[in-house]
């Protein structure tokens, strides 16, 4: 299904992970360093990256940071129970989700595979909103010309933001539609998301002119 690189220093927890994940029918290749990890993208680039927060030398969370610098490819963190801290700063690092250990093999699957539905689910067109220009059939966005690099994840977001224009979807609706968390979900994982969309496409992010929150709903996209 997917080529995977999972990062985990724990050797039980790699071994277990990685059989489960093969028998879900996807390609797995493991690490244990985020040494390790940052080779492996940068050579043999694997189309989703399973990494752990706590890991030896660099940590999860620079790792995600180093990975954004140079490919906007999928990133789930493996965090601690209760670590919501490690949270924060990884979806802020760039992570497209995160899943709690002890790790439910099930859980991790249903959430790689959702993933790779917002990947391949973007619709074909082009639409333009004076300086920002979204290609839906190349997966690009420019602004004033240039490429804006998103992750797949943020891509998904913006489009559903824009497919909605001049309504307000509730973080509950973002969750299923674009993490499809069947649940109620985190809200963390819309709101830094969207702070990140801002960050790249925003002029001034603290005063947006695309992506305008409604406070006690959720988010708007009205352009200019």
């Amino acid at each position: 299904m997917a080529g995977i690189l999972l990062v985990e220093d724990d050797p039980s927890v790699r071994t277990g992970l990685e059989l489960a994940l093969t028998r879900q029918g996807h390609s797995v290749t493991s690490c244990a360093t985020g040494e390790e990890a940052l080779d492996h993208v940068r050579t043999r680039r694997p189309e989703i990256v399973i990494l752990d927060v706590m890991l030896p030398g660099i940590d999860g969370i620079e790792v995600c940071r180093r990975i954004r610098k140079i490919d906007s490819l999928p990133v789930i963190l493996l965090t601690a129970l209760g670590d919501d801290l490690d949270v924060v700063v990884g979806l802020e690092a760039g992570a497209d989700d995160y899943v709690v250990k002890p790790v439910q093999p099930r859980v991790l699957d249903a959430r790689i595979r959702a993933i790779l539905r917002r990947v391949e689910s973007v619709p074909a067109d082009r639409l333009t909103f004076g300086d920002l220009v979204i290609d839906r059939g190349a997966l690009k966005v420019t602004l004033k010309g240039k490429e804006v690099h998103l992750t797949p994840t943020e891509l998904r977001l913006l489009l559903e933001l824009v497919r909605h224009r001049d309504k307000v979807l509730n973080r509950r609706y973002l969750l299923r539609t674009v993490w499809d968390h069947g649940h109620v979900g985190d809200s963390r994982l819309v709101d830094t998301c969207v702070q990140r969309i801002r960050a790249k496409i925003e002029p001034v992010p603290s005063e947006p002119r695309y992506i305008h929150t409604v406070r006690g709903f959720g988010y708007r996209f009205s352009p200019p």
